[in-house]
Parts: structure tokens; sequence; C-alpha cells
């Protein structure tokens, strides 16, 4: 009998009930359909996954598919194996414009735009998104028809006048807004703004060198941060990021709007069912001052291993044709609140009524799609929307966060200057990165400062369990 060919797939687990449960049930269908493989799927720690696969690396052990965050992606860029060679191979290069792979439909053309942006560099697709998210604003309808309030703000001018209305309703909640400190809503007030994070393009035209975290789009962001803040209108629960210390106030109607992730929306709706209040799901707020830059996105994805042979490499690419084809990424979807991937799977959705029966679900596709703005139209599917999201690649990313979250912490909590104090940011992040240089030119990352997914000093761990637990408590 002739032996299986195995393929083994390091992804990340995100700890959200049943996740792993459903990788493992598509690595089974999908060997139903392909008998002569063995998908060997293993759930890393989404804390130090990158650790793990460097070590892997260095032994000479090297899993066909491994996952990484969105902003790790310089460093799978980085990456090598003992013999110095590139660890992954470019997606799109292995895939060599076939449509089909072992019978499963090559989908790569069909990824939305701003997902599919993120992951190419010098017009080539390096790897498979394989979750996508949005930063979107959740408000309490209750609390803003108390107040008189009939539409959900879109600007930040808006959000202001929003927060004033909301301050003189006697009656009405302690603060008007809340989001984390973290270092995604700074990534995305930015590109919003047209901005940029690292020189080089945000490090799309060759590798960062510099970085900047005192840009006239972050101290723009900052000090419209501030003054909320200052006026009384923003919660800021004093810790960084306390995902669940912002879903806590909104669970408890302390605030009317919250900030958060478009992954957050299963949570925050049954939050606000369970405490009997009305939601809706609105778009990020961005500067009516300036030109619309784009939508930052976030997530994780999914890179091929350089050097595989023919049978490994083609069963490889094969499963992640599977991964995403309509069926199970709007599968994905609907259990995870994860943006739909392609335009097929949403378009499966939207035929199936998905939609219709859940509204929330389908403002993060129309934000990262289309233009903002209630004139605008494009639709949430339109190809051709809003400027796709070329984030930043840097090397040490997760510090940089941690640099920026930690002085806007002094901002709030402290009264520090902006400018001087993201001044002094951009000084320690830059050091960091050129750390993070000095480590890759030696042997590939592998510092533990270099594979970094999220560094909080004097932060709580969190996991998705963590805000599962929170809307558990609030039924």
């Amino acid at each position: 009998m002739k032996s299986k060919t195995v393929i083994d797939v390091w992804v990340a687990d995100l700890t959200f009930p049943g996740y792993m449960d459903r990788w493992m049930k598509w690595g089974e269908e999908f060997e139903a359909a392909h008998p002569e493989y063995r998908i060997n799927i293993t759930g890393q720690d989404f804390r130090t996954f990158p650790v793990e696969i460097a070590q892997a690396a260095a032994e000479g052990r090297v899993p066909a598919i491994a996952e990484y965050y969105f902003y790790m992606a310089q460093v799978a860029r980085d990456s090598v194996k003992r013999d110095g060679s590139p660890l992954f191979t470019s997606l799109e290069k292995a895939i060599a414009g076939r449509t089909e792979i072992l019978g499963e439909p090559v989908v790569i053309d069909d990824i939305i735009p701003a997902l599919r942006e993120y992951y190419t560099y010098g017009g080539d697709l390096l790897s498979m998104p394989s979750v996508g998210t949005t930063s979107l604003l959740y408000a309490n309808t209750d609390l803003l028809r108390a107040a008189g309030v009939t539409e959900l703000p879109q600007t930040w001018d808006e959000v202001e006048a929003v927060c004033k209305t909301i301050a003189a309703h006697e009656g009405g909640p302690s603060h008007a807004i809340t989001w984390s400190n973290h270092g995604t809503f700074f990534q995305q007030a930015i590109a919003s703004q047209g901005g940029l994070l690292a020189d080089r393009d945000n490090g799309r035209s060759g590798q960062a060198e510099k970085v900047d975290l005192s840009s006239k789009e972050m101290l723009t962001w900052v000090k419209w941060w501030q003054r909320l803040h200052q006026d009384g209108h923003y919660l800021y629960t004093g810790k960084m990021p306390d995902w669940e210390g912002t879903l806590r106030a909104f669970a408890d109607q302390e605030v009317a709007i919250r900030i958060s992730s478009s992954n957050d929306v299963n949570y925050m709706v049954q939050t606000a069912k369970s405490r009997g209040f009305g939601i809706e799901a609105g778009i990020f707020p961005y500067n009516d001052h300036v030109p619309y830059g784009g939508n930052a996105v976030a997530g994780t994805s999914l890179w091929l291993a350089d050097g595989l042979d023919e049978a490994t490499q083609d069963g490889a690419l094969a499963f992640l044709q599977f991964l995403h084809n309509p069926r199970n990424a709007a599968d994905r979807h609907k259990a995870n609140s994860f943006i739909p991937l392609t335009h097929a799977s949403y378009d499966l959705l939207e035929e199936e009524g998905w939609f219709d029966e859940h509204p929330y679900h389908r403002v993060a596709s129309e934000h990262v799609n289309r233009y903002p703005g209630r004139e605008n139209g494009g639709g949430a599917n339109a190809k051709d929307g809003a400027p796709p999201s070329q984030g930043a690649l840097f090397g040490d990313f997760a510090g940089a966060q941690d640099v920026m979250t930690h002085a806007m912490g002094d901002v709030l909590a402290h009264g520090a200057d902006p400018d001087t104090r993201f001044a002094e940011a951009t000084a320690e992040a830059q050091q960091l990165l050129d750390d993070y240089h000095a480590d890759r030119a030696a042997a590939g990352p592998r510092s533990p400062n270099s594979l970094r997914v999220e560094y909080f000093r004097d932060a709580e761990p969190y996991s998705g369990a963590d805000l599962e637990n929170i809307v558990q408590l609030s039924r």
C-alpha cells in the first residue's frame, strides 16, 4: 500500500471556542477528497508560534504551511533555513498560473483587494490570507436615541458632536465612547489619513530602515484622542490594551460607543441582546479634514515552505485553495465574524440571506471594499472600491506597537505632551528596528524580540476565551 503524503500545517490557535475543531474538520474533509494525503494540523500558541517555527527551522524540520499574524509578514519574508536559503516561497509563483490544483479551483484572483494587497509585495502575492478583520464602531442605540442621536457618526467631527450630545443628556452614561489602547487603532487612523509608519513606502519598496511614530498623521490622531479624553468623552480604563475592560464598559452601559475589531461582532451583538439594549455597527471614524487614504486590515496569513517536493507542494497548495472555497470561507465568517476573504464567499452569504438576517456582519465587508460616506456607491463587494490596504512591513512591529501604546498611555494618564512623548517613542521604536536588522543579518530573525507577536509591558495577557467569558457573564 502506497504511503500517504503528509502535509504539516501549523496554525495559530486563537482560543475561540471550537476554533481548532473547525481546522481539524477541514483537514478531514480534504483527506476524504484526496485520500493520497494526510493533513497534519497543529495548533500553536498564538503568542509564541513564530518562535516555534524559527526553532523548527533551525533544527531542519519545517511545516509545509505556517501561519503568521499580518504584522509578522516581514519576519516571514526574512526567515531562513539552516543553510541560509529562504524559509518560505511565493504563493503566487508556486501556483504558476494554474487555475486548479488537484481538482481544487485556484481562488487567489478572487481574494478581496484589501487583503490581497496587504500580502502582496512587488506585485507578487506571497501568502494566503486566512483571517481578515478591520476596525468598527459599535453603538448602544438605546443610549443614542435617548440623547436624540439617530445616525452613527462616521467622521471624527461627527464623533465629537455625538459625544457632546450624549454628555448634555441628563441620565446618560458616564462617558460617550471607549476603545482599547492598542496599536491596531493607530494603524487604522494613520492609514485612513494616507500616512505611513515606515520609510520606503511603509516597507513596500524595500526593507524599511526608519520608523516614524511622530508623523503629522500620528499626532493628529493622538491629539484628537487626547481632546476627547480631556473633555470627558473618552473612557480610558488605565490599562493596555484592555479589550476586556472596554467590552465590560459597553456591556454595563457605562459608554454608548465602543470601537473594536470586526472580530467582535458576535460578542458585541450577544452582549447587547443579553443586556436588553439595541446595537448597531458602523465604520471606523475617519478624519474628514483630509482625503480618505484607505482602510487598514488585520489578521493572519498562511505561508508556503520553500523547497518542498512536488507532491507535497501541490498538496499544500490544493489544501490552501480548499480552505478558501466559497463554502469554507463563508462558514469561517459565520463562526468567528472574520471578513469573507473572497468575492465568491461574500456572494454565497448574500445569496443565502445571511446578511439580511445578520446586518451587523455586512459592515466590515462594506468598510474594506468601498469608500466611506453615505453617498458613495460601489457596494460591499465592489472590486474597484476603496484604496487597497498596503499596511506597514517592518521588523519588531509588535515592539513598536508597545512603544506607541505606552506613549499614548502617558498622554492620557499623565498629561504628557504629545509632540515630545511621541518623538521619544520614535527614537525607542527606531532602536528596536535597528536591533531587528542586526539580528536578521546574523542568521535571520531569531531573537525573542524579533519574533514576538505581542508585547505589552505591565499588561495582562488575553485571549479569545477571555472575551467569551465576559459575554457569558453578561447573560
